[in-house]
């Protein structure tokens, strides 16, 4: 079963693209180490080291499609995450789909379906709304 969820941000497009692509936007926003390399096939570390994966598809100001895991993943497990950013006035609205994560039980939630869906505002969508409306007030 896929993990839908959508977000609106009051941020261009372009600006939750940079997020979500360049590392020390990331770290910032998250407040997490990360280490995100540019173009499609970089490599990026984020969590500090728990989530890895690749860039599958890179459209500036449009769409971010990773090869995403968990490093307590088997080995080889990959998920597919999509990014969809979609302008909405002066802001942006976030369509998320996560789908191909692993069954079965996480280590702290019945099933990593529940897992993941619970954790996509708590470790994006809230610290880059947070971020974001810091830097506009700063």
């Amino acid at each position: 079963m896929a993990i839908h969820q959508e977000v609106s941000f009051k941020a261009a497009p372009e600006r939750i693209y940079e997020l979500l692509t360049e590392g020390r936007e990331f770290a910032a926003a998250t407040e997490k180490p990360s280490n995100i390399e540019t173009g499609e096939g970089g490599k990026f570390s984020i969590f500090g080291g728990y989530i890895e994966g690749r860039h599958i598809e890179l459209v500036p100001g449009r769409r971010v499609v990773q090869a995403w895991r968990g490093v307590d993943w088997a080995p080889g497990a990959y998920s597919i995450v999509r990014f969809g950013l979609h302008a909405e006035g002066s802001g942006t609205k976030v369509v998320l789909d996560h789908d191909a994560y692993p069954e079965g039980k996480s280590p702290m939630y019945p099933s990593w379906h529940e897992h993941l869906a619970a954790n996509w505002p708590v470790f994006y969508f809230e610290p880059f709304a947070k971020y974001l409306s810091d830097s506009v007030n700063s």
